[in-house]
């Protein structure tokens, strides 16, 4: 669904109520349309709709509003589904609970210095701060933007919670994603290995992270997990990160199935976008609690060129943002003149002519790093400056250079993504793999993975019930990753679609270079559009 439209899902949940409502003739068509919009409002990520009095009136003329088995509830002046107000309501009591029982403790004041240093004068050591918290607070929400040491920050976190607890405190890694959770593990492990930690606490701290579905234990064919409030985790640390991503029904569940005295640190970037479902709880949480959330400032990854281009999209400062790509500085952020299938074309020659060269696993697994440095990021999904679009053109580019994409659906080299969760296999909305032929029957196309022990997987193409090309995808479902270049692409046309999060994220997702190829009238729409979701959350955490 690329603009807001009424769908046929939304109109005939409406009927399917109002026929049910105690209300006929005028009052019932006002009510369905009430219940389209909705239906529409939840589909665009809201957890609920603010009514005027006359609309609250009329829904609670309608006998389906109310506790017990009605589906609809009133609360505040919004309507909700009774399933996502459960979700709201038991999230929130849960954080509370969280907050309340904060359980202090000592600090170890030689590893805090030999971590962060002395306290420098005139300068605020946010991230020195955020541990000091982390040692107070049972829930704690580290924010900021990429490149501000948020990983790094909860490593040191991890050594001091290690050396005052001892070697039995049981720390959880987890990420919304399975490339996300990939990604954690690897800037942990970078972490260690520069940190100043003894030998003990070092080996200590886990390397390992998990997806949220498979921390808390799928089940299949069930929505329920394993691990709930009745047979909570076995963890007295949760981390996770990039928590934006995690819509609200993820977050409730994952809250309930703490244990009573855990400890829950959330990492993340309240400037990027929301997840895809119901909620924007990251944003929600930094509201309502401020005392239990500590923003990282400064950027260490970044150097002037993408950090001045993400913060000026950021602030909603579209002619200054435009301005740094049209100028010959800095040189990497800059306007795409030629066609897009042509420049990301030559970059994607070079990894089909690797492709070529792989013979064994271990060079397959260096083939990942070619799809890791660059990757077309499109606003949209379908149309010629889509996903779908773009894909098609680089194809037809590969194919005009001797690297036949059309001999077979299973072609040797086709990056692809997972878009459904399938637990049997252990594949997860959004992980990539490559078909390349198995090293020992050469005959045989399987389509390769990462895990997140390093090793590879090779799957049999037909085993993967869904999944498509990946030379481009959505800036939706870049999160959670870091490339060194990106070419980010706008329709011709606006749409609704394009905001200023969604541009933030498409950048911040580079190490070293950024390219656009847009017209300035879209760009600058896009970054004065700023998503807005309605929900109930920071209200009831404030009550």
């Amino acid at each position: 669904m690329e603009e807001q439209k009424l769908r046929l899902l939304d109109s005939q949940f409406a009927k399917f109520l109002a026929r049910r409502s105690a209300l006929s003739g005028s009052a019932r068509e006002q009510f369905a349309a009430l219940i389209c919009k909705l239906s529409m409002s939840l589909a665009a990520g809201d957890s609920c709709l603010p009514l005027t009095g006359t609309e609250e009136a009329l829904v609670g003329r309608s006998g389906l509003a109310g506790t017990g088995a009605n589906p609809l509830i009133l609360w505040q002046n919004r309507l909700y589904l009774e399933k996502i107000f459960a979700y709201e309501s038991r999230l929130a009591e849960n954080i509370k609970r969280l907050v309340a029982n904060a359980s202090p403790l000592l600090m170890d004041v030689t590893l805090l210095k030999t971590l962060f240093g002395e306290d420098a004068a005139g300068e605020v050591d946010w991230q020195r701060i955020s541990a000091e918290r982390a040692l107070e607070q049972n829930f704690l929400i580290i924010c900021g933007g990429p490149g501000t040491g948020k990983t790094s920050t909860v490593v040191k976190i991890l050594a001091l919670l290690l050396s005052v607890r001892g070697p039995g405190l049981r720390i959880g890694l987890a990420a919304p994603t399975g490339k996300a959770a990939m990604r954690l593990q690897e800037s942990i492990a970078d972490s260690i290995h520069h940190l100043a930690l003894s030998d003990p606490v070092r080996a200590r701290i886990p390397t390992q992270a998990h997806t949220l579905h498979r921390l808390l234990g799928v089940r299949r064919l069930s929505p329920f997990f394993f691990h709930h409030a009745q047979n909570p985790l076995p963890y007295d640390v949760v981390v996770v990160d990039e928590a934006s991503m995690v819509d609200l029904a993820l977050m409730s569940k994952l809250v309930a199935a703490l244990r009573p005295e855990s400890r829950l640190i959330l990492l993340g970037d309240r400037n990027q976008l929301a997840s895809v479902e119901s909620g924007a709880v990251l944003a929600d949480l930094i509201a309502a609690l401020p005392e239990n959330t500590v923003e990282l400032q400064k950027s260490y990854r970044f150097d002037g060129g993408i950090k001045g281009f993400a913060e000026a999209i950021n602030g909603g400062d579209s002619s200054r943002a435009w301005q740094i790509m049209a100028g010959q500085e800095p040189e990497n952020v800059s306007l795409l003149e030629e066609e897009v299938a042509d420049y990301g074309g030559e970059k994607y020659c070079r990894y089909m002519e690797a492709v070529r060269q792989a013979r064994t696993v271990e060079e397959y697994g260096q083939l990942f790093s070619f799809l890791h440095s660059f990757k077309i990021l499109c606003a949209l999904r379908n149309g010629p400056a889509g996903v779908t679009g773009i894909n098609a053109q680089v194809e037809r580019f590969l194919s005009a250079r001797g690297y036949d994409c059309f001999a077979s659906a299973w072609y040797r080299g086709r990056p692809v993504m997972v878009t459904r969760n399938d637990y049997a296999l252990d594949l997860y909305n959004g992980d990539i793999g490559i078909c390349l032929p198995d090293p020992e029957r050469p005959e045989t196309m399987k389509v390769w993975f990462e895990r997140p022990d390093a090793t590879l997987q090779g799957l049999l193409p037909g085993r993967l019930s869904s999944c498509e090309t990946v030379y481009a995808l959505t800036i939706h479902k870049s999160q959670g990753t870091e490339i060194d270049e990106v070419l980010v692409v706008l329709p011709e046309h606006d749409s609704v679609l394009i905001t200023r999060e969604l541009l933030y994220t498409a950048v911040t997702r580079a190490a070293k270079r950024v390219r656009l190829r847009g017209k300035r009238a879209v760009f600058d729409t896009a970054v004065s559009r700023k998503i807005e979701r309605f929900s109930g959350l920071a209200l009831r955490l404030r009550e």
